[in-house]
């Protein structure tokens, strides 16, 4: 019982550290907005700060607190900075996160539909979408600042979805094209006396290319013609400062791990993953991008308390085990460091099943950072776009 208590207690002083520094930031950031109001509204505001100090003077400075608190959150959540409010439901039954899921999911849609309206043997994409938190601010800053009709970002609509699903697909486009190759294919059999016989076979092939590309948060306030106060307020948006803020609005979750980050890193250069699949109980080597993580884990206590699995497959094992207890993410996802990432190679053919996995370092301008194991028989450092395509989704632990 005292346990439980504790990691309430614990939980109850995570979410009021986030809160605490959500509306810290977003008020930094507003009153920077606000420090570049009309000479209009500076005399308003002098004007009612004589009122203030009177009402003071005269013992109403309680209720005189109160009023101004409500102004500034009211200032804060009508700024483009009120999307770090967007996560929670204001009564739509909608919030920023199941907008973005049925947004993924219509993406998702296209490029099943281009599939499955071609005929090919080879399927070969390539590129990566905007990032989310570039969409978001983009959104973030057009709609506040829209002179003709702009409105709140801190809740969630129909009106206000279609609005960011325009933006969205304003800035990911998807291409596709086939093209047909004639191939050697050199095929082994047995003659049936033990004789291994190679022989040469020309074969005719399809392939499928499908090409995703993006713009930028800048493009597009190049497009939009955003003013140097919008880009200035984008720029406050994107900056890494908020990126805990960022998947709290997203995913729902905030933080991250470095001391996993920190293990793992301490291991870059090993060659031939003896001490991890040794460690796992295999006698000689496998495939050993999974012991590496698992291993990098059991050094951290992480696999005692639960939080990562030791697994040795990532299909079977891995994959399954978080995405049972709720600690999934899509490709789309822009993850934390010490999160564990699985990927879906493109060797002739992805074929839905994860086949690699790794630790999330950090994510810098829009590409992530790894630790993996078994990439090339050693363990390496490696980086990838935001929504890679060979990226099959995320393990996020609950650190």
């Amino acid at each position: 019982m005292a346990q439980q208590t504790a990691i309430a207690t614990a939980r109850a002083a995570r979410a009021a550290a986030h809160a605490a520094r959500t509306a810290a930031i977003a008020t930094a950031h507003a009153i920077k907005v606000a420090a570049k109001a009309t000479a209009a509204a500076v005399k308003a505001i002098i004007a009612a700060t004589k009122a203030l100090i009177a009402a003071i003077a005269a013992g109403g400075w309680i209720a005189v607190l109160v009023v101004i608190v409500i102004c500034l959150i009211g200032m804060i959540i009508g700024s483009c900075f009120g999307i770090f409010f967007s996560g929670e439901d204001s009564g739509t039954g909608q919030t920023m996160q199941t907008a973005v899921q049925e947004i993924n999911t219509d993406y998702q849609d296209r490029l099943d539909e281009i599939k499955a309206s071609h005929s090919y043997d080879v399927l070969e994409m390539s590129g990566s979408r905007a990032v989310w938190k570039e969409v978001l601010a983009v959104y973030a800053v057009k709609t506040t600042t829209d002179p003709d009709a702009a409105q709140e970002v801190a809740t969630m609509d129909d009106t206000k979805k279609q609005l960011l699903k325009d933006i969205f697909w304003k800035m990911n486009e998807i291409s596709s094209n086939t093209d047909t190759k004639t191939e050697t294919v050199i095929e082994t059999s047995d003659d049936g006396n033990g004789n291994i016989v190679e022989t040469e076979t020309t074969v005719t092939q399809t392939y499928l290319y499908i090409t995703v590309s993006h713009k930028t948060a800048e493009e597009m306030a190049d497009q939009f013609g955003f003013n140097e106060d919008q880009r200035e307020q984008m720029a406050e948006l994107l900056a890494d400062e908020n990126n805990s803020l960022w998947s709290q609005v997203l995913y729902g979750i905030s933080g991250g791990d470095g001391e996993i980050v920190t293990v793992a890193l301490s291991q870059v250069g090993n060659v031939g993953g003896e001490p991890y699949w040794s460690w796992y109980g295999f006698n000689s080597r496998v495939e050993w991008c999974a012991c590496f993580v698992s291993w990098c884990a059991n050094e951290c206590g992480y696999i005692e308390a639960g939080v990562i699995p030791k697994f040795a497959a990532c299909a079977s094992q891995g994959v399954p085990w978080f995405q049972e207890r709720g600690l999934w993410q899509d490709n789309s996802y822009e993850p934390r460091p010490g999160d564990i990432i699985f990927f879906d190679w493109d060797d002739g053919g992805q074929d839905g099943s994860s086949d690699h996995v790794g630790i999330v370092e950090k994510v810098e301008n829009g590409r992530i950072y790894t630790i993996e194991g078994n990439s090339g028989d050693s363990c390496r450092q490696n980086s990838y776009p935001v929504g890679y395509y060979e990226i099959y989704g995320y393990g996020t632990p609950a650190y």
